[in-house]
């Protein structure tokens, strides 16, 4: 199968910026989009940002102009660059994407999350 495993979460103060990483691995034959989501305790999860295989981006208006999302098609990685972080930035964050998988008797869409990194904006 395949799993997305995200990296880079960390405590900052406000007004930093960190690098979110989120590498697939797997049986992977291809993806399709990859996107940014987050999810703040007692709140619902919600998108951050999305990119296409053609890098076609999409963002939540909170954090249009503070945000950046990239991917490395080669190494099945999407990045996102986040900077001026606010105190209301802090949450777990979790990459997804659209993944087609391999499988003995062909292939299948299998829509991936990953477990999370946690973004601590503090001062």
């Amino acid at each position: 199968q395949v799993q997305l495993v995200e990296s880079g979460g960390d405590l900052v103060q406000p007004g930093g910026s960190l690098k979110l990483s989120c590498a697939a691995s797997g049986n992977i034959f291809s993806i399709k989009d990859m996107g940014w989501y987050r999810q703040a305790p007692g709140k619902q999860r919600e998108l951050v940002a999305t990119i296409t295989s053609s890098g076609s981006t999409n963002y939540a208006e909170a954090m249009k102009g503070r945000f950046t999302i990239s991917r490395d098609n080669a190494k099945n990685t999407v990045y996102l660059q986040m900077n001026s972080l606010k105190p209301e930035d802090t949450a777990v964050y979790y990459c997804n994407a659209e993944i087609t998988v391999v499988q003995s008797v062909g292939t299948i869409i299998q829509d991936t999350w990953g477990q999370g990194t946690q973004v601590t904006v503090s001062s």
